[in-house]
Order: structure tokens, then C-alpha cells, then sequence
């Protein structure tokens, strides 16, 4: 069996990382399958992308599409004019796409449209909310998806709601949790840690990318306000996204007056981590992030009205907060007054995830 692989962006490669090392696993074993790995340059960052290669020990990609910048329709037309090509020259079994970024649904439509099966992992997440550009992606590659890898039974329910067979659906855990628990133990301390003199659980970590929180100018000045009034004076290490910095550099903020705010270039894998792990706390609109901090035990407050990971909030460590900076303040006051919930992990969140869809895809 021949699968190509697809990664893009930031996220994708955590996801890949584990099934390229589950199917070398198989085929060391005497399997009969291989794999092509398609960069779609999706993030042509290199802290974004690249560097993820060399930590997550991937190998250099098969092929490199080179399918950033631009708008959503011009990213997707980019992905999907250079992978048509590629997938005509290199003809394959079935096609593995990963997350809910614009080169999962892009690459599903091309493999389709090619009489070739698709594999999605992580399949059947929602958040319903049709303002989010990965909401739109979920739903148009689950749409022509031919095998459903899911990380909750929840995930499961969605796809079963919308008409799936059970046939199709396999509820495997998640391989963003086999990235982490392998790569635990080899979490880098970043410089950063002296430079700011933090110490463990004695700081926060900040993501914020989203438009529903960046775009609007006033709105994001005031979550920022709202954060650092409620920060206590606790160092603020916000590891800035690209688009996020640019409206930073906008808006006008004065760093020099928020003494606890510390914009960083975006991290690698492993220092990044290093941070959650030894955080007080990580404020976040990403979705990856309350997965992660859920297995770690990280209390994460999220800056969203709706989430397509209900079980960081059912059973982990995370809290929708939304997206009204007055809601800040009192989860906050939660936080420090030692009432944040103590969380659980999910079902199948054991590291083993990419061994159990590779069994799959063996069976297939």
C-alpha cells in the first residue's frame, strides 16, 4: 500500500510526525506499505514549518509545493493547481490529510477528483461555527472523505449525525498526544527562561491569532488590557503569530508600558512546550493548544465562544472564557484564587494513536 502524506501548516506536523513513524514501524516489520511526504508550504515561516521537520525527526519531505502566502483563495488555488501535479506524477493508494487547515481540504478535493481514496485524520471535530475558515475545511473534506481516523467518541457522533457508516469510522485517539508524551522528556528550556528570570508556574503563556479576537482593533486592545490587569503583575511570554504582530505594530501598543508583556518570535516545538508545561496558565484562541495542555495538566483559558474540542473542557483542564474581554477578569480571579478544575484525560489520549491507524490502514 502506497499513501501520500500531506502537511502544511504548523499544526500538520505534529499530526504527521507519529504515522510516517508507526508506518517505518510496519514496514520494518515486513508490511506492505510506504509513504510519499507532500510539504504543501502552506507556512513558509521557517520557525512555522520548517524547524518542525528537525525536531520532530521527519524526513525531508518528497515533495515541496510551495503553496504559501496569498489570500484563502489563493492559498487553496496555489495548494490545489501544484498537488494535481504532483499526484498525477506520483500516482498513490490513498491520499492522508490531516487537521482542518486550508492543504487538508484543498488535497482531499484534488485526491477526489483524481478517483483516489482519502484518509482524514482527526475527522468529525466541530465547532459549528461557520465564521471560522477551519470549520469550512473540516466540513467540505469530511464531505468526500473515505475513511474517518476520529479522537473522541463525540467526533464520532458528528460524522454518524451527517450519515457516515460506522464501517468507515475509527475512533483512534489522538496523534497530537503521541507527539507530546514521546517528545516530553526532551523539552528545551528557551533562553527566554533567564532573559524574563520565570520560574515554574509562576508565569503565563498567550496565543492569540484569531480574527474574532485580532482584527477588530479596539476589541483586541482591550483583551490585551484585560489580561495583563488581571495577570497580577505574572510575566505575559506571548509567542507571536506572524499575522497577530503585524496588527500588534498597528494598533499602536506600547510595550514599553506593559513591563510583564513579552512578545517572542514563534517557537519550536520543544521550547514552546517547555513553557506550557512549567506555565501558572496558557490563555489561548488555538484549538491544539487545550489539547495539549489537558495531558499536561495546565490550566488553559480560551478565548473563544465555541470549541470543537468539547473534552478539554468535558474532562481536561480547559474553560471557554469567549471572546468578551469583561469575561477575562473573573476567570482570572478563578485562577488565582486556586478554583480552576482539576481535569482528566481524554479516552485514548496515550501515545499510541498513529499505531492503531496504521493497523487500520493495513486492514484496508
Amino acid at each position: 500500500m502506497k499513501i501520500t502524506l500531506i502537511a502544511g501548516a504548523r499544526p500538520n506536523f505534529m499530526k504527521i510526525a507519529p504515522i510516517i513513524h508507526a508506518i517505518q514501524k510496519a514496514a520494518d516489520s515486513g508490511a506492505n506499505i510506504s509513504y510519499r511526504l507532500v510539504h504543501t508550504g502552506q507556512h513558509y515561516d521557517e520557525k512555522m514549518s520548517d524547524t518542525f521537520f528537525q525536531e520532530l525527526a521527519i524526513p525531508a519531505p518528497d515533495a515541496h509545493l510551495g503553496g504559501g502566502g496569498g489570500s484563502q483563495a489563493e492559498q487553496t488555488a496555489a495548494i490545489m493547481v501544484a498537488f494535481e501535479k504532483e499526484l498525477m506524477a506520483n500516482p498513490t493508494d490513498l491520499v492522508l490529510v490531516v487537521g482542518d487547515v486550508t492543504s487538508t481540504m484543498a488535497c482531499a478535493i484534488v485526491a477526489k477528483k483524481l478517483n483516489t481514496k482519502v484518509a482524514h485524520v482527526e475527522a468529525g471535530i466541530r465547532s459549528f461555527d461557520l465564521t471560522m475558515p477551519e470549520e469550512i475545511n473540516r466540513m467540505v473534506t469530511d464531505s468526500i472523505t473515505d475513511y474517518f481516523f476520529t479522537t473522541s467518541v463525540w467526533a464520532g457522533n458528528n460524522l454518524k449525525n451527517s450519515g457516515i457508516a460506522d464501517d468507515k469510522i475509527f475512533f483512534v485517539g489522538n496523534v497530537m498526544i503521541d507527539t507530546l508524551l514521546k517528545n516530553e522528556s526532551r523539552f528545551l528550556k528557551p533562553s527566554l527562561w533567564e532573559e524574563l528570570a520565570l520560574s515554574k508556574g509562576d508565569y503565563f503563556v498567550m496565543t492569540l491569532h484569531r480574527p474574532a479576537n485580532v482584527d477588530e482593533e479596539q476589541k483586541f486592545k482591550a483583551l490585551l488590557h484585560a489580561i495583563i490587569t488581571g495577570s497580577n503583575g505574572k510575566p505575559l511570554v506571548f509567542p507571536v503569530h506572524p499575522r497577530t504582530k503585524n496588527i500588534i505594530e498597528n494598533v499602536g501598543i506600547n510595550l514599553d508600558e506593559i513591563p510583564n508583556l513579552h512578545l517572542t518570535t514563534p517557537m519550536g516545538y520543544l521550547e514552546f512546550n517547555y513553557l506550557v508545561k512549567n506555565a501558572m496558565a496558557v490563555i489561548t484562541d488555538s484549538g491544539g493548544i487545550t489539547e495539549e495542555t489537558t495531558v499536561m495538566g495546565v490550566p488553559c483559558m480560551t478565548l473563544r465562544d465555541n470549541t470543537e474540542r468539547p473534552e478539554t473542557c468535558e474532562v481536561g483542564t480547559n474553560e471557554l472564557v469567549g471572546t468578551n474581554p469583561d469575561k477575562v477578569a473573573p476567570a482570572m480571579k478563578k485562577l488565582f484564587d486556586g478554583r480552576w478544575k482539576v481535569g482528566t484525560i481524554p479516552e485514548k489520549w496515550d501515545g499510541k494513536a498513529a499505531e492503531r491507524i496504521v493497523e487500520e490502514l493495513l486492514k484496508l
